[in-house]
């Protein structure tokens, strides 16, 4: 080997991201700017692959792999592996644990190795804030809400940012678990906080209709007749949780990307695009054309509108890029020597 001038890269930690204080306006308009660079064209983006391991069920992987070219001077491309392990609750560990690496593009030299379970919870939170900010009526004022995982609390908190709510619904399958997540609400919104029994409940009359369910396997618990006139359903468990013909009472379907739809054996309307309910033809648009103005979002006061994002990984390189850039300017992280 050749002398050559050593090579570092930058170690985040959970602690040391939580340090960096990046706000939820940050957030939201980072994801805003990259779905608007791949509405243009400005990023590279692949599906997302699962492993499964031979773990007698207990969950998988989810390789994320994606390039933002309007970011930085030239670029930043990205892998994200996030495990998705339903029963970590029972050891005391989140459900989802992710790992971010990011690159130089043009010479492929590790910039950094980030914890990036937060990065996940907040630019899933900013995905259905800013569809709810193009596809929501203007004037909502009731959110319901399903599922209390990690990034429930960013849905609900980046909501209420966007939206002068009055009522919070929340409901989980385990009460502990919908009441610690009530709680937690409790302490940072204004809003009325309402822990409900059933997905029902939960949704009946609600303006924006969160479902971030944990199932283990397919149950029609979202029902057409649950979903008001002019509500906004943002459905993205894993496992689908809506009735198999929920569409024929949906106007209007839009999506995060209709290729990462396409992709992979998850996701909450998998037998719609594999049966062929969903399709490009039935489809309405892709989020960033609604964020570019090149599709129209809500038109009417009374439409039923799906929002369904599976996660793009070119959010988590744009957050991750945003959290990287913060931490070089206040030299937080560990600077670890790569070769």
């Amino acid at each position: 080997m050749t002398d050559a001038a050593p090579m570092w890269l930058r170690f985040l930690s959970g602690p040391d991201v939580d340090a960096l204080a990046i706000t939820s306006v940050e957030v939201v308009d980072a994801v805003e700017a990259v779905l608007a660079a791949h509405a243009h064209g400005r990023t590279v983006f692949e599906p997302r692959t699962h492993l499964v391991p031979d773990n007698g069920g207990r969950g998988h992987f989810n390789v994320l792999r994606g390039h933002v070219s309007s970011l930085g001077d030239h670029g930043v491309s990205g892998i994200k592996v996030v495990g998705d392990f339903v029963p970590n609750y029972t050891l005391g560990l989140p459900s989802e644990l992710a790992l971010l690496t990011l690159y130089d593009p043009h010479t492929g030299v590790p910039l950094s190795i980030m914890d990036a379970t937060c990065v996940t919870e907040v630019r899933t939170g900013a995905m259905t804030a800013v569809g709810a900010r193009h596809l929501a009526r203007p004037d909502a004022r009731v959110l319901g809400h399903v599922g209390a995982r990690g990034t429930a609390f960013a849905n609900v908190t980046l909501l209420d940012s966007l939206f002068d709510l009055e009522q919070i619904r929340v409901t989980s399958r385990r009460p502990e678990s919908r009441e610690a997540f009530a709680d937690r609400l409790r302490e940072v919104v204004s809003a009325e906080v309402v822990v409900t029994d059933d997905v029902a409940s939960t949704f009946e009359g609600a303006d924006i209709c969160v479902e971030a369910s944990r199932l283990e396997s397919p149950a029609p618990l979202v029902r057409r007749e649950q979903l008001a006139p002019g509500s906004l359903l943002v459905p993205y468990g894993t496992v689908s949780a809506l009735e198999p013909d929920l569409l024929q009472g949906i106007d209007k379907v839009v999506v995060d990307d209709w290729r990462e739809s396409r992709s992979g054996r998850f996701g909450a309307l998998r037998s719609q695009v594999d049966s062929g309910e969903l399709s490009q033809d039935s489809l309405h648009a892709e989020i960033g054309q609604v964020v570019t103005g090149e599709r129209p979002g809500r038109e009417s006061d009374d439409e039923r509108i799906l929002f369904w994002h599976r996660g793009l990984s070119i959010l988590d390189v744009a957050v991750g890029e945003l959290v990287l850039r913060r931490a070089e300017a206040a030299d937080v992280g560990t600077m670890v020597r790569y070769r």
